[in-house]
């Protein structure tokens, strides 16, 4: 796929959405919304739809996009709180559906995750792949699974750390610095979250207990209040750390 006045619908709430669109212009592609491509929807290459935190909104963009789009043009989802299996049972055409996987800030991100439905035609996953190339990232197929692979495993990190926290092993500043340096991680977990988004973290967190329904997958209380109380982290101003005052002081 060239990149040359192309255009790609953008939909969903997440994180990623700016950045994509950014991403997208950047790369000479005409980014419409679902409301410019309900207009145009024969000049729409591809569609990229981003919900992770609520699937009802997520269910009702892809099969407007379904509805909206012809049947031959791809339809990515972010396939981290549901798989794309059942993201695509959701749709008439669910042979157009491919789950993708990354997590914010995407500028941080060589590698995005394909995880192709089981009812993904293979000529949807080379135009996934393809797609994603054009965004100058690299393409890792994967099984479709919640979480996928990177996602999940930093999930299930943060996931523990905020247990951590809420039993007063540590403080947030401590629990960050003990597996900087005893890991070489490039940043602590709760840092870390905070700067993806703790609604993405719960989001997949979540997932990862509805589909697999194990006590190891359960959601940390704490960072789901964070989340109902809209410390989304860095983003918001307040997550684990508190950025409207100076770094390393607890929210």
């Amino acid at each position: 796929m060239t990149t040359t006045d192309q255009a790609v619908a953008l939909v969903g709430k997440s994180p990623l959405y700016a950045e994509l669109y950014e991403l997208l212009n950047e790369k000479g592609y005409r980014v419409l919304s679902l409301g410019e491509a309900l207009k145009t929807p024969e000049e729409v290459q591809l569609a990229v739809e981003v919900n992770s935190l609520d699937l009802k909104e997520k269910e009702e963009q892809l099969q407007a996009l379904d509805r909206l789009l012809p049947p031959h043009v791809p339809i990515v989802t972010t396939s981290l709180a549901i798989t794309a299996t059942e993201a695509a049972s959701w749709t008439l055409h669910p042979e157009r559906i491919c789950g993708f996987g990354t997590l914010a800030p995407l500028a941080e991100r060589q590698l995005i995750e394909i995880a192709p439905a089981l009812q993904t035609e293979e000529a949807t996953i080379r135009k996934a792949e393809s797609f994603f190339q054009s965004l100058g990232k690299e393409s890792e197929l994967v099984e479709d699974e919640v979480g996928l692979v990177f996602p999940r495993i930093l999930t299930l990190i943060i996931n523990e750390a905020a247990f951590a926290l809420m039993e007063k092993a540590a403080t947030p500043h401590d629990i960050d610095v003990a597996m900087k340096k005893g890991t070489n991680y490039p940043y602590g977990p709760l840092e870390w979250a905070d700067r993806i988004g703790l609604d993405e973290i719960y989001a997949i967190s979540r997932g990862l207990h509805r589909d697999l329904a194990e006590e190891r997958y359960r959601t940390a209380p704490l960072l789901r209040k964070l989340v109902l109380a809209k410390r989304y982290g860095v983003r918001s101003g307040q997550g684990f750390y508190s950025y409207e005052q100076k770094k390393g002081r607890e929210a």
